[in-house]
């Protein structure tokens, strides 16, 4: 099977995209399980890329049940080297409004319950991840959502919770007071593995409410529902329009993130873990 470097991961309105050809459906098992659903495999202006339905198809898969290091790991093993997280958010800032697009620049975590390493069971390693999405690719992401005309904004802080309850009032409060920018549920670990993975990774995140803070504009499903369904004509346009500047070698650090990461004596690695990593750490150990 030929290599697909591009890897897309979203919700259920990107599953019709139009003019997708050579659609394929793949079934992939990994040492950590199974990721969420079968991967779409797909061209479109030319360029193959891989669709991960990120909670399953029919939105079955709770954010804190998602097997993150399977979706990773699977994209991996088909040859992914860039990943495109769609993602709806919650904002925590009034400029950021509801249809609006964000490219953040930071993330941090108040996840409780998730593994976010590929890490364990007798092989350590420590990425760096200072600056958790690519560079490259979310100045690319910026740019192309503004040569569209999408309301888009670029940096800030997405905060994850855990889920998949929303913040209570307080909590959301305390966000907006150090000064993060939007929430969300599903970035960590998913950012941090794709690292760890070596894959560039960026979210592009779709703003549907403004959150519990805001005292008019109370939270509820059936509005972000709404939200999304109007994003997701702009989310299909976007990918069509950002893929075939993806056809490009990777100047950004995300290629090397292992390089110095593994601390673990080759001679004191499992073999079995070995073998179990070795899609990953192949090209490091001999």
């Amino acid at each position: 099977m030929e290599k697909i470097k591009i890897g897309i991961i979203g919700g259920s309105g990107l599953y019709d995209i139009e003019g997708v050809d050579d659609v394929d459906t793949v079934a992939v098992d990994t040492p950590f399980g199974a990721p969420s659903d079968k991967i779409i495999c797909g061209t479109l202006e030319g360029v193959r890329f891989a669709f991960l339905p990120r909670h399953g198809r029919g939105h079955k898969i709770s954010p804190t049940e998602l097997n993150y290091r399977a979706n990773i790991y699977a994209l991996k093993s088909l040859g992914v080297e860039q990943i495109i997280s769609i993602s709806a958010v919650g904002s925590l800032k009034e400029e950021l409004k509801p249809r609006d697009f964000v490219i953040p620049e930071q993330l941090f975590d108040r996840t409780k319950s998730r593994v976010s390493t590929f890490f364990t069971e007798g092989i350590v390693a420590h990425v760096g991840v200072a600056d958790p999405f690519c560079p490259d690719l979310s100045t690319m992401a910026y740019e192309t959502a503004k040569e569209i005309g999408i309301s888009v904004h670029k940096g800030g802080t997405y905060v994850c919770i855990e889920g998949p309850q929303f913040s209570t009032r307080a909590e959301s409060n305390v966000y907006r007071q150090l000064g993060f920018s939007i929430i969300g549920m599903t970035n960590i670990p998913e950012a941090k593995l794709a690292r760890e993975a070596e894959i560039c990774y960026v979210t592009v995140a779709l703003v549907t409410d403004y959150d519990v803070w805001k005292e008019d504009e109370e939270v509820s499903v059936e509005k972000i529902i709404a939200n999304l369904t109007a994003n997701s004509s702009k989310a299909k346009k976007f990918i069509r329009v950002i893929l075939p500047k993806l056809k490009r070698s990777r100047t950004c650090g995300c290629p090397d993130a292992l390089a110095t990461a593994i601390v673990t004596a080759p001679d004191a690695m499992p073999q079995k873990i070995v073998n179990k990593l070795k899609l990953l750490i192949g090209k490091y150990i001999s």
